[in-house]
């Protein structure tokens, strides 16, 4: 399972195999030896972990969160100083949904600012391509060359999602984006709590997590690809 995991999280796998995917019927290709086996499940135990939000992921969401998350994400308040929540500095809404018709919730535009990195945004990610053996331009190509700051209201915002993990989708949702039209102030009945102003820094750092381990997951793709299990003739 972790090793269909692994593969099924590849990007080139998914171009490949768009048709077959669509059609309810991916295949999965075998490796052919035990060390390869080994190698993918330990890739898709690392993605498992990631889409896990129930538990914390050490380095990702808790403890000595790495390098290049740190800045990810952050909560932060416009013009600087610390957030009030007594005053409603938490509440959502920004315009991320709206009621339409028969009562049902509908996504919203909301308020996202595209822009450059910052120097020390910058200065993190470059840290963490050191640890990757990447460049800061790999790096950044893989999560986007500019970011974003997404905005509870006019006061409140997480600041430095990157663009790629804004914009990142599972099902076909955008996960941050179906998050957020779902717990507007009116549709929510009250304030978001600090531990789900939290939960969106801690799902921006595992998403970032994921694209990071695109690369190993592609060349592992490649390599399974190069060597799979021939199984045996039945005729």
């Amino acid at each position: 399972m972790l090793h269909c995991l692994a593969v099924g999280y590849a990007p080139t796998y998914l171009s490949e195999n768009a048709d077959g995917i669509r059609g309810d019927w991916p295949r999965i290709p075998l490796p052919d030896s035990k060390d390869a086996v080994i190698h993918s499940a330990e890739l898709g135990r690392q993605i498992a972990a990631l889409l896990d939000t129930e538990n914390p992921v050490a380095g990702v969401t808790t403890g000595a969160i790495r390098p290049e998350l740190q800045e990810i994400a952050v909560i932060s308040r416009e013009g600087g100083g610390s957030l009030e929540p007594a005053k409603g500095h938490l509440a959502l809404t920004a315009g991320w949904s709206h009621y339409g018709k028969d009562g049902a919730v509908m996504p919203g535009k909301g308020l996202a600012k595209v822009r450059d990195y910052t120097k020390s945004e910058l200065t993190a990610l470059e840290n963490g391509a050191k640890k990757f053996g990447v460049s800061p331009v790999e790096l950044l190509t893989l999560l986007g060359v500019q970011t974003m700051d997404i905005h509870l209201n006019n006061v409140a915002y997480w600041k430095n999602i990157p663009a790629r993990v804004w914009g990142y989708t599972i099902g076909g949702c955008q996960v941050i984006k179906k998050w957020l039209s779902y717990r507007e102030r009116d549709q929510l009945g009250r304030d978001l709590s600090t531990d789900e102003v939290e939960e969106v820094t801690a799902m921006a750092r595992r998403i970032a997590a994921i694209i990071l381990l695109e690369p190993a997951l592609d060349a592992n793709y490649q390599a399974v690809k190069a060597a799979t299990y021939e199984w045996p003739s039945t005729g």
